[in-house]
Parts: C-alpha cells; sequence; structure tokens
C-alpha cells in the first residue's frame, strides 16, 4: 500500500477499537515502557500528550514527573509547519489540531543534544521501524534535530504493519513497541 492508502486503512482500524479498550491497551503499552531500560535511564524525554485515537501517554506523563530523581518531560507545540519544544511542567492548553501542548508561558526547550529519550506516535509502523506519520511531517523534521535521542515508536497491534512506504526523509524508530 502506498501511504495515502496505508492510512485510511488505519484510520478504519481505529474507528473500531472501543474506548475502553484503548484505554486498557493504552496502559499496558506505558507500563511496558516503563520497564524498558532506556526510560529508567533517560532523563529529558520528549514525550506527547495523545489525540482520542492514539496510545494514551497520561501514565507515561505522571510516570516522569513523580520518578525519583524526576525527568525532564519535554512536549511538542506545533507552531506553523515545524514543532517546537517546550518543558511540561503540568500546564497544557489546547493546540493546533485540538491536542494539548504546553502553555506559552512554559520554557522553550532548545539544548536538543541532552534529549536521550523520544516516544513517538505514528499510524503505523513495520518491523524495521519504518514509520507512518500523518502526512505533515512534523516528527521527521524535529528528529533529524534530535542526535542521540533513543526513538521508541508506541502504537496498537494492528498498526503493526508489513511494510511501511518510507522515503530519504523519513526517520525509523530504533525500535517500536
Amino acid at each position: 500500500m502506498e501511504k495515502k492508502e496505508l492510512r485510511k486503512y488505519i484510520r478504519e482500524r481505529k474507528k473500531l477499537m472501543m474506548p475502553d479498550e484503548r484505554l486498557r491497551q493504552s496502559e499496558e503499552l506505558c507500563r511496558r515502557l516503563m520497564r524498558h531500560p532506556r526510560w529508567r535511564e533517560s532523563k529529558v524525554v520528549l514525550l506527547y500528550h495523545a489525540l482520542p485515537d492514539e496510545v494514551d501517554t497520561s501514565m507515561l506523563l505522571e510516570s516522569a514527573m513523580s520518578s525519583c530523581p524526576r525527568k525532564k518531560v519535554l512536549l511538542p507545540v506545533v507552531v506553523g509547519d515545524d514543532l517546537e519544544l517546550r518543558a511540561y511542567d503540568g500546564n497544557l492548553e489546547e493546540g493546533a489540531f485540538g491536542i494539548l501542548e504546553p502553555t506559552a508561558m512554559s520554557t522553550l526547550f532548545t539544548d536538543y543534544a541532552s534529549v536521550d529519550l523520544v516516544v513517538v506516535p505514528g499510524m503505523a509502523f513495520d518491523a524495521e521501524g519504518h514509520r507512518l506519520g500523518r502526512g505533515k511531517g512534523y516528527y521527521d523534521k524535529t528528529l533529524c534535530q534530535l542526535p542521540v535521542a533513543y526513538r521508541i515508536g508506541i502504537c496498537f497491534d494492528y498498526q503493526k504493519v508489513e511494510r511501511v512506504p518510507s522515503e530519504s526523509h523519513d526517520v525509523s524508530m530504533h525500535e517500536v513497541i
């Protein structure tokens, strides 16, 4: 399938998942990630605040903020055609595409070399770590700027496909949970 067709297929599959099942599976995926050595060792983590059809990361946000030592948590903010990284301080507001984002008062983060873990959503992933996003390229542009970050894609089982079409500008994940 080409990217457009694969996105349509996954959108249809997403509609079939009941909210309570999405939450149950999200919690299990988050628990698996929190047991991962990369999560336990990370100090600066780029997470995302989930859209209603994505893996809910609220458990990860809570865990990172309450861990000892506390992790520095970043969330992306859509600004035009790019993502800015902002420190998560618990305060969120609705931003572009209805996504909850850190408020305009939150600290802009620019020390990209210190980000050691990125948890990335996607429409689909394959066994080689190729990722299909929603089509705007926000994450690919941002991931190119994070030289040492370990990239973990997180998705539901039906989002793992045999092959994700990939282009030279697409950034692959180190692994997918």
